[in-house]
């Protein structure tokens, strides 16, 4: 069915979707409909009219945001628009002072915002990794490849120069992710163990080549995605919402008290963690592969428990111990 909107709440998604594109998170197609409550074909003709309006959209892999050089913004700003050079110094002022007074914080929140400068907004950063990550910064703007000097790899203790094309900040801009030249493939460097960094007069030329690098709300980390889909009682989607805030805003109230959950996971090994630990609040549903992954995963617990395997008569008093304490709590819960 197609969708039918008046002239004012077509402006009012337009203006939304403004707002969401300049605030320094680059945001996915899917991420921008659930917010929106737009289908996909819908979004891509909203971002394709901003487009066509003058807006300049760039992508961070699969990621749109607003450029702040767009024609619209620099009319808006024009008395008090710093050029990139000028917030760059800005930054590396702000980042000499280890103040986290709200003043402080409030000026590095905003630079961030208005300028895209990712790496702004930290709370104290020290001179090398501020350096680092100017330059870093630089290179995924404008497409170019650097050279992390003497990188430290913790793995085999050894010091080289990675030839990299950076495309993607992580893990609150300590962490770059590039794809490296020489090994073909894409990777996550920790910015602080370079020495340092430069930018070389090369362009990318294995764009198609960088995969997005995605954490899942439960704290997975990969290239590979899976779409799930839950229903979880009030305990579940307390739990989930404690260790991940954000799962909040994802999760639709059901007529019953419940939450519909629908959401893309890198791993079925921390969501099927999940599932199994709170198995009797949660229903899982037009999720084949979490289905699968599910029923190996009982299926083989089944068979170590026929087994008894390592299970001493002393291991299985402890484990009824354990069980009991833990009704018991259950039940002082239930009390109060």
């Amino acid at each position: 069915m197609t969708e039918t909107l008046s002239d004012a709440e077509k402006f009012k998604k337009q203006l939304r979707l403004i707002v969401l594109l300049t605030t320094n998170a680059p945001l996915s197609v899917d991420e921008i409909s659930r917010q929106l409550h737009m289908s996909r074909r819908s979004t891509y003709r909203y971002i394709e009219e901003l487009r066509k309006a003058g807006f300049i959209l760039k992508k961070s892999g699969t990621r749109y945001f607003i450029d702040h050089h767009s024609p619209f913004f620099a009319q808006v700003t024009q008395f008090v628009h710093f050029t990139d050079d000028e917030a760059v110094t800005m930054n590396q002022i702000l980042n000499t002072i280890y103040d986290d007074s709200p003043r402080i914080r409030h000026l590095r929140e905003k630079l961030a915002r208005y300028y895209d400068v990712n790496f702004i907004a930290r709370v104290e950063t020290d001179e090398l990794l501020a350096k680092n990550l100017s330059v870093l910064y630089e290179g995924v703007q404008t497409e170019r490849v650097c050279i992390l000097h003497d990188y430290y790899s913790p793995n085999s203790k050894q010091t080289s120069d990675r030839i990299v094309e950076p495309f993607l900040f992580l893990n609150g801009n300590n962490e770059v992710r590039c794809y490296e030249l020489a090994t073909g493939t894409n990777k996550t460097f920790k910015i602080s163990r370079a020495r340092s960094v430069e930018l070389l007069d090369l362009q990318w030329s294995h764009k198609d080549r960088h995969a997005a690098f995605y954490t899942d709300l439960f704290h997975f980390s990969g290239e590979r995605l899976w779409r799930v889909k839950l229903i979880l009682g009030p305990l579940a989607a307390d739990l989930l919402v404690q260790s991940t805030p954000k799962a909040k805003d994802l999760m639709v109230v059901l007529d019953d008290g419940r939450y519909f959950l629908e959401t893309d996971v890198c791993s079925l090994k921390g969501v099927g963690r999940f599932v199994l630990g709170l198995y009797d609040d949660i229903d899982v549903f037009d999720s084949p592969e979490l289905e699968e992954y599910l029923a190996f995963r009982i299926k083989d617990m089944q068979q170590k428990i026929s087994k008894g395997r390592s299970v001493t008569p002393t291991m299985q008093m402890e484990i009824q111990r354990t069980i009991e304490q833990t009704q018991e709590a259950e039940d002082v819960a239930d009390n109060t």
